[in-house]
């Protein structure tokens, strides 16, 4: 889906790298996964990547090495048209909706379900700074696709005829960048797998195969309703229902049909006039930097530099300028618009929370072809009471549902990863319908088939086909697109004018980890 005219991906691929400290079990080398530095990068691109399991960290992207990590963690998305709020959910929307209206402060506890922020980006900020490129600016200049030339590989043979291979040539030229619009556009049928419950453990929860519980009143009033109908069909002479069950009746067979309320009933719910406080969501392009987002960096900085040492517990000289730009603000993703795509464009963005006229949270997103990946989360302390981690993440359902209306192949809610290994990670299970991505055969599975299988195992094949195989593995490794001096060429010609010793491990790694796709439209830079 790139748009005309935009530049292709550009990373560099580290490789596995050493074991680093985890943020969930707290082993120091235990947290092992695949790296590459992403120079620039198409939305697109980013959205096969992290549909094999890939996530970004600024401009770091990763891959959690699944088999060997001491916590597996998977990715996990929600079906964010089909998405239906639990009761937990319903009350901190509503506890939003009474602190807006009537300026009601509730400091209860909530029912625990952290969503506070992705602490496995916060974890791989440090691997992206471990791993960040000191490759210069000249050598990765932009491309021009109209300039070409031909690249002949050397004669095996002599007497043998000279291969010959298109070859692009890199040119100087600024890359293409759409109008920014930060007008909130917050919407999707799912192209998953056909759902089967599988039956909790005893202990661990309500069984998903079975409908929800209804209340006791609801049920009561439901068989009144069917006794009144049975009793109107053998009255005879069609004698009329008393009164009073006459209004009892009307008044149920409305309530029959209207539906349960959706995310958006409590979400874009009218306010009174003389509401105490205004809650307003701004959608703001932070790469490239909007004229918005930067009239409020300072002020967002300040938020997340407070969340980072009150929330967090990070010294004072931690969350530093530099630190919050590289993290949460820089990202390899180019802006796109697109004429079936949201009014916003995609690309990556600060969901800013305005109460009052000042920030009390940021969710940071990226806004892809079919989904709207959640970043990171911060907030001011002082509002913790609202539950702001959980308000969020439903707030940015609601806001890819509603994008869906105008981008119609946008229809997930991706949130990370999911760890059920460690029982603080596994709150975004409840965010259901959601499914898991199978970490070999890269399919979706709804998690109700996963967490059986995650209970007697932290590492799981999930696509119970065992003679299912990565549909999008390397076939060609020949054809992979290398950036080498400049020039743009196939694997197999860089190849056989490399001096020195073979990278071909590498590469097929690298191959292997990104998909035949992703190999042949990106861009492997090789000094």
């Amino acid at each position: 889906m790139a748009a005309a005219g935009s530049s292709p991906s550009i990373v560099e691929y580290f490789g596995g790298e050493d074991g680093y400290r985890c943020g969930y079990c707290k082993n120091e080398t235990g947290n092992l996964s695949h790296g590459m530095w992403a120079h620039s990068m198409t939305v697109q691109d980013y959205q096969d990547l992290i549909d094999r399991g890939w996530r970004r960290s600024g401009k770091c992207v990763y891959k959690p090495i699944m088999n060997q990590t001491c916590c597996p963690q998977y990715t996990i998305r929600c079906q964010a048209l089909r998405f239906q709020t639990s009761k937990s959910h319903k009350k901190v929307l509503k506890k939003m909706l009474k602190f807006i209206s009537r300026g009601d402060v509730s400091k209860v506890a909530s029912e625990d379900e952290p969503m506070d922020s992705h602490i496995e980006d916060a974890v791989a900020c440090d691997f992206a700074y471990k791993s960040e490129s000191h490759v210069s600016q000249s050598e990765l200049t932009s491309l021009s696709e109209d300039h070409t030339e031909r690249v002949e590989s050397e004669e095996k043979d002599a007497g043998e005829t000279k291969e010959e291979v298109n070859v692009q040539k890199v040119e100087s030229g600024s890359l293409q960048i759409c109008t920014d619009k930060d007008t909130p556009v917050p919407g999707e049928p799912s192209r998953s797998t056909k759902i089967v419950h599988a039956p909790p453990k005893p202990g661990k929860g309500a069984d998903l195969s079975k409908p929800p519980c209804r209340k006791a009143k609801d049920i009561r009033k439901e068989r009144k309703l069917q006794k009144l109908l049975q009793n109107q069909m053998c009255t005879l002479g069609g004698s009329q229902l008393q009164t009073e069950d006459q209004d009892f009746l009307l008044q149920n067979s409305k309530s029959k049909t209207n539906q349960p309320k959706t995310i958006e009933d409590f979400v874009f719910v009218s306010l009174p006039d003389d509401a105490q406080h205004k809650l307003e969501v701004r959608v703001v392009r932070s790469s490239p930097p909007s004229s918005q987002f930067k009239a409020t960096f300072q002020e967002s900085y300040q938020v997340y530099k407070r969340y980072q040492m009150v929330i967090h517990k990070d010294p004072p000289d931690k969350p530093t300028i530099n630190q919050f730009t590289r993290f949460l603000c820089d990202s390899p993703l180019e802006a796109e618009n697109a004429p079936n795509g949201p009014e916003c464009g995609y690309g990556s963005f600060h969901q800013q929370y305005w109460l009052d006229g000042k920030i009390i949270a940021v969710g940071v997103v990226d806004i892809l072809p079919y989904c709207v990946s959640s970043v990171y989360l911060y907030y001011d302390p002082d509002y913790s009471f609202l539950s702001l981690g959980v308000y969020s993440a439903l707030r940015e359902i609601a806001f890819t549902r509603q994008l869906h209306e105008k981008a119609p192949d946008l229809c997930f809610y991706y949130m990370g990863f999911y760890i059920h290994s460690c029982p603080k990670m596994r709150y975004k299970g409840q965010y259901r319908p959601s499914d898991l991505l199978c970490p070999e055969t890269y399919v979706w599975t709804p998690i109700e088939q996963c967490l059986p299988l995650l209970e007697h195992s932290k590492y799981c094949r999930f696509n119970q086909d065992m003679k299912a195989v990565d549909e999008g593995r390397i076939k060609e490794l020949g054809r992979v697109r290398v950036l080498h001096k400049r020039t743009i060429m196939p694997y197999s010609v860089y190849k056989k004018g490399r001096k020195g010793p073979s990278d071909e491990a590498s590469v097929q790694q690298y191959a292997s980890l990104v998909g035949q796709t992703c190999s042949e439209r990106m861009l492997l830079f090789r000094s």
